[in-house]
């Protein structure tokens, strides 16, 4: 069995190739994926030969974690049915390169264990769920009302809207890039120059990446204030000592979400408090994959791209 996979063949290389695939198991499901989304994180660091070495990491490589599949075979003791609809968190399931990613091909092999039903949602918002629970992590890990959110990107938003969905007070969300100002759902975006914004917060997330947004960031807590990093910043952080051992800060790292965090999104979808419309803003076909990876990590204007496995290659 084979599959057609996107390839990272070393930093600053995309293409796309057949690859063989490895036998499922009883307990794995083949999937056939509807959509996959590009992350402008984890996937740009990659792209950019900068991420930090992980097991399993190399080159060439799949990448990817977020795609919406139709499930074609169900191992007897995967736990699933042919024809479910489930998000796909990656996969290793490719021979000759790595798989450490691993969704960004049209026919997987995986557990079904890692296979996450999505009843109620359709593919573009799926494709969303990975990102969602990340935001909600946060959130978790803040353990506190959130005042501000850096970052008017898609985690940035999704912090903010499931803060909302949570019942906590509107955030304010700090956007250094005007073409991210508009598209606000219930709460303000504002530069982080412009008056108005809080001072004395007890919480700030960053969703930004940005380390040169930290030590504004700090600035602006109150004493025991809390500086939850949801971003990923690759090999480094650092921030002035002085101003955070002043406030005697808090910092948090969220890192990767839950199964709990998953599963409360899924919960605040179907409850209507949540949407994840909006935030996919381009799509390609599969052959296209070198010009949407740039797009995606270069243009302001594209919040989130995904590759439709559905069109023609």
């Amino acid at each position: 069995m084979n599959t057609t996979a996107i390839v990272f063949e070393k930093p600053g290389s995309v293409g796309v190739r057949r690859l063989p695939l490895t036998s499922p198991a009883p307990a794995d499901v083949v999937v056939e994926t509807l959509l996959s989304g590009i992350s402008t994180g984890t996937e740009k660091l990659l792209f950019e030969g900068t991420m930090p070495s992980f097991p399993g990491m190399g080159y060439p490589l799949v990448p990817g974690y977020e795609a919406v599949a139709r499930i074609i075979e169900a191992g007897p003791r995967s736990g699933h049915r042919t024809g479910d609809l489930v998000f796909v968190p990656g996969a290793s399931c490719f021979e000759g390169v790595a798989g450490l990613f691993g969704a960004s091909a049209d026919r997987l092999v995986l557990p079904g264990l890692r296979a996450v039903p999505v009843p109620g949602l359709d593919a573009e918002d799926g494709v969303l769920l990975a990102l969602a629970a990340t935001a909600h992590h946060a959130l978790m890990r803040a353990a506190c009302p959130v005042d501000i959110v850096i970052g008017h990107g898609v985690l940035g938003r999704l912090i903010a809207r499931i803060a909302l969905a949570l019942g906590q007070e509107a955030p304010q969300v700090l956007e250094t890039r005007a073409t991210r100002l508009s598209g606000a759902n219930g709460y303000d975006v504002l530069s982080p120059d412009a008056d108005g914004v809080r001072r004395g917060c007890g919480c700030i997330i960053d969703a930004s990446g940005d380390q040169a947004a930290l030590d504004p960031a700090i600035a602006r807590l109150g004493r025991n204030g809390r500086l939850v990093l949801a971003g990923f910043y690759g090999s480094h952080v650092g921030f002035a000592f002085p101003a955070a051992f002043m406030r005697e800060i808090t910092v948090i790292l969220a890192a990767e979400f839950r199964p709990e965090d998953t599963r409360a999104v899924l919960d605040l979808a179907a409850s209507g408090r949540l949407s994840l419309k909006g935030l996919v803003t381009h799509r390609a076909a599969p052959a296209e994959a070198d010009r949407a990876y740039r797009t995606a990590f270069a243009d302001p204007d594209c919040l989130k791209m995904v590759i439709d496995w559905r069109k023609p290659s």
